[in-house]
């Protein structure tokens, strides 16, 4: 269980800091929650889906933002609290982990302990493909929810769960995927990001972006994977092995930030 007060309370990420948009009134379910991310967020892969272009929204990236930015990026688009549903091109742009601190940070808000964790899904494209969800801590335990499953994607992937209440076998995170991969238990080749990475080499990737995360760090160096060359996707037996603890004890305190092969000097 560990401390559960270091995910009550906001960091830099998570804060909504004191713009306009707020949290203050919104709803405590989880579910009820869900919706208003939803309704003031458009992942970047599923624009069409929602029946308009890219060339509708000002900014289309990427980028993680902590969310007092991404609150006054939606301000800019629709000044209405954060409960009115924006149509599809006056929400902000970002991608699944987006979604993941938004609730994080609206289930702080309420004093709930709640964490972005890095791992990998088992309702997209890949067998298992790279994800971000949001772990709340509720009748003792961790459980799992996903925001990004709106009334346009989850039917898309035939979705058929509560997407507020994750089933187990729905997303694993690095960690355990990690340790599958190690026991001989999976193929890493079926662990990675749609057809730009696979392998243990990404899997140890997500490792480290979980440990980051569950440590205050939801954005790191390592988002910069795609910068990897083929020498480094052949992970040594010393890489593996520290992998190896990081995967085991994902939670703990930072010892010290590894830096991607693909940056050092």
């Amino acid at each position: 269980m560990g401390n559960l007060e270091r995910w009550r309370s906001h960091n830099p990420m998570s804060d909504p800091g004191t713009g306009p948009l707020h949290f203050e009134g919104l709803p405590s379910d989880v579910a009820a929650l869900c919706r208003v991310v939803q309704g003031v967020l458009i992942h970047s892969d599923w624009i069409a889906a929602y029946g308009v272009s890219e060339a509708a929204f000002r900014t289309v990236s990427r980028e993680t933002l902590p969310l007092a930015a991404r609150l006054g990026q939606i301000c800019g688009a629709d000044s209405r609290a954060l409960a009115f549903e924006r149509p599809a091109d006056r929400r902000a742009v970002g991608t699944c982990r987006d979604y993941a601190l938004m609730l994080c940070g609206m289930l702080r808000q309420h004093g709930v302990a709640a964490r972005v964790r890095c791992g990998f899904a088992a309702y997209f494209k890949k067998p298992w493909e790279d994800h971000w969800i949001c772990e709340y801590w509720r009748d003792g335990g961790w459980k799992r929810a996903d925001a990004q499953l709106d009334g346009i994607v989850a039917p898309r992937l035939g979705i058929a769960f509560d997407p507020s209440d994750l089933p187990a076998d729905m997303f694993i995170t690095a960690g355990e995927a990690w340790r599958r991969c190690r026991s001989g238990e999976a193929d890493p080749e079926m662990f990675g990001h749609g057809t730009a990475a696979s392998g243990l080499w990404f899997v140890r990737v997500n490792v480290v972006r979980d440990h980051h995360s569950l440590n205050g760090r939801e954005t790191s160096d390592w988002d910069t994977w795609r910068q990897a060359t083929a020498a480094h996707r052949v992970l040594s037996e010393a890489e593996c092995a520290r992998a190896d603890g990081i995967a085991a004890h994902p939670d703990a305190p930072f010892d010290a930030p590894l830096t991607p092969p693909w940056q050092r000097a």
